[in-house]
């Protein structure tokens, strides 16, 4: 194949802001559009939980190659990574949750993943959390978070350095024939080769040139709270709620609604009984009085199969979207191997993750990412 000299990132996230800066070090000239400002999308609303407890041989290499990068950055531009485990858990009475929690265990360590099955006095005695409720729970040691808006910053930095022009506050399409960007005023540039990397308003640019994908928003929510914690991250998988450590005290999120979602016309607001119900969750599990200071909801990409959507769609037109959550998570993984991809190196993205899989009008339900049976 030829290797593109011009290619165009349509969509300024983690995702594409890190595809755009590894085809700029591959030698590309690369120009980012972005509607908005950089991460002002659904990276801005990413909670940057980071963690590598997978049971899929290759969620495990995507999420390896993702971990060892965000590592690899922590220092850089002021951008840090936090090294907490992950604790992932069951409750009482939650039987058919201990079964698939420890059923998924056992398949994290089939692929060496550093985690383990603990009961509630040991966890108790690990972490300073509040534990008499847990049935079962799965502690993780290689996981932690990082600020999707340093990661950002971080790469923009590294983006300009590279070279990489940026386009932002205007809205675009896109042409795949031969491929191009059209602006708001109607001109067409050409390139080599197109990336959308728009999250879920992949869609609706794919659509318009004939190249539908199969992918649902649903919405989702959550919210930062003053207290003193400095405990792990949590998922309960029985309510379905999770926070983190945050610099005010706690990052908490859950408010998933499996539904598809209007991406023309979705509340950006948290909802108030998603508050209270999560303000009640962290006040339960770090045994704190937690006041919040901020609330939202964001958009998630869903897919049949809960695998992404990477990959060309046409002669030189890519994609990347369909993340159930995951996008910020394996940014830094999905970036490297996008650009290797469009580049014509010998590394490339799983075949796993071909959008090619679906014709793009498949009926399916929307189902949240972080479960136990990843």
């Amino acid at each position: 194949m030829d290797v593109p000299e011009r290619v165009a990132v349509v969509g300024a996230g983690a995702v594409g802001l890190t595809t755009a800066y590894d085809l700029a070090a591959g030698g590309a000239a690369v120009t980012v559009f972005e509607r908005g400002t950089p991460g002002s999308g659904m990276t801005g609303r990413a909670a940057g939980i980071c963690y590598d407890a997978y049971a899929e041989d290759v969620d495990v290499a995507v999420a390896d190659r993702a971990m060892r990068r965000f590592r690899e950055l922590d220092g850089n531009h002021e951008f840090e990574f936090h090294e907490v485990p992950y604790v992932f858990l069951a409750r009482e009475g939650d039987d058919a949750g201990a079964t698939a929690l420890s059923e998924a265990v056992d398949r994290m360590q089939v692929h060496d993943r550093s985690v383990e099955l603990v009961d509630a006095d040991e966890l108790g005695e690990r972490f300073s959390m509040h534990t008499d409720d847990v049935g079962l729970a799965g502690v993780s040691d290689s996981a932690g978070w990082a600020d999707p808006k340093a990661y950002v910053d971080l790469f923009v930095d590294k983006c300009e350095n590279e070279g990489v022009e940026f386009r932002v506050g205007e809205a675009v399409s896109i042409r795949t024939d031969p491929p191009g960007v059209v602006g708001g005023d109607g001109e067409t540039v050409d390139y080599d080769a197109v990336v959308v990397a728009a999250g879920v308003h992949s869609r609706a640019l794919l659509a318009a040139v004939g190249h539908p994908i199969a992918l649902k928003p649903y919405r989702a929510q959550a919210l930062v709270a003053e207290c003193e914690y400095d405990g792990p991250t949590v998922y309960d998988a029985t309510d379905g709620s999770y926070l983190r450590p945050h610099p005010a005290g706690v990052l908490a999120g859950d408010g998933v609604e499996a539904v598809e979602a209007d991406f023309d016309d979705w509340d950006p607001a948290a909802d108030d009984w998603f508050v209270t119900e999560s303000t009640a969750a962290v006040r339960h599990r770090t045994e704190t009085d937690p006041t919040v200071e901020r609330a939202w909801a964001g958009l998630c990409g869903a897919t049949p199969d809960r695998n992404p959507l990477v990959g060309p769609v046409a002669s030189d037109v890519y994609v990347a979207t369909g993340w159930h959550g995951h996008g910020f998570m394996w940014a830094p993984a999905i970036g490297e191997l996008l650009a290797a991809d469009v580049l014509g190196a010998d590394e490339s993205v799983p075949e796993t993750f071909d959008p090619r899989r679906f014709d793009g009008d498949e009926e399916f339900e929307v189902v949240e990412g972080m479960t136990f049976d990843e």
